[in-house]
């Protein structure tokens, strides 16, 4: 475990920016229930409020829910990415402490203060709280060109677990908010935790959720990671390319290193604090 260089301030939110899961096992609930209390600015017709435990043990109780059930599935990811960190801190001497995930609808009020779906997903380290609009995983398909798939929607919760990671480390505190630039060390935080959610690809199966990570899973998820570089997003919504603004990488550093952390399966690997990126 490794930590990286330069202070952002714990109130400041974080990012924002599966096929093979029919063997995800019926122990969801057994242990860690990572959801908190969905949050709608407006009212959402068919949307469940998962607050209740009750009511999400309802409805996933088997590998076949979680296939069907994007909440269950991502209840599922949640669980096996916590489980592998737990262990990785562990053998390390050092002690994780499970975050939670909350989900919304169109804005909700966070510890880093008023958030809309605009930001994307995002992690924030002053409440420890992963937040979700599903809504953008639709958007990363239509506007930005990802292929989609349930492990693209591993791979952004696994980069925001990833910043939850950095935070107990204490390598969020090393880096200055309004940083931006193509080798920024607001840049390499979020290329260290897309080699993050790499690893914890790598390690997937051995948590106990899910049977395989195939080819195409890891497909899905370089497609989003791609799909969210710097340089694609000004791109598209600007029409040029401004490396100064970058903040997160481009999308050939953003595939690099979840590779990284795939290939290798160790967060030691995950050396975006040093040398070239």
């Amino acid at each position: 475990m490794n930590n990286g260089g330069g202070h952002r301030g714990r109130n400041t939110a974080i990012g924002g920016g599966l096929a093979g899961l029919l063997g995800l096992v019926a122990m969801l609930f057994l242990g860690f229930n990572p959801f908190e209390e969905q949050q709608t600015a407006t009212p959402a017709a068919g949307r469940q409020q998962i607050g209740e435990r009750t009511d999400l043990q309802a409805a996933c109780q088997t590998g076949a829910d979680a296939d069907q059930n994007e909440q269950c599935r991502i209840v599922g990811v949640v669980n096996s990415i916590q489980n592998y960190w737990t262990g990785a801190f562990a053998a390390s001497s050092l002690t994780y402490r499970n975050a939670r995930t909350q989900l919304f609808t169109g804005a909700t009020q966070t510890s880093c203060g008023y958030a809309t779906s605009q930001v994307g997903p995002f992690y924030c380290p002053a409440d420890q709280k992963v937040y979700l609009d599903l809504t953008f995983f639709q958007q990363l398909q239509r506007q930005f060109g990802a292929s989609g798939g349930p492990f693209a929607q591993a791979y952004v919760v696994g980069h925001e677990y990833g910043h939850h990671v950095q935070n107990l480390l204490g390598t969020m505190n090393k880096v200055k908010s309004g940083t931006t630039g193509a080798s920024s060390p607001a840049v390499r935080l979020e290329l260290q935790a897309d080699c993050y959610a790499g690893v914890w690809m790598r390690n997937a199966v051995k948590t106990g959720y899910l049977t395989q990570v195939t080819g195409e899973d890891l497909a899905q998820a370089l497609s989003a990671a791609e799909a969210v570089g710097d340089d694609r997003i000004q791109s598209r919504t600007q029409g040029y390319v401004q490396p100064d603004a970058f903040t997160h990488g481009t999308s050939r550093q953003r595939t690099k290193w979840v590779n990284i952390g795939y290939d290798y399966g160790d967060p030691g690997r995950c050396t975006t604090f040093s040398g070239a990126i």
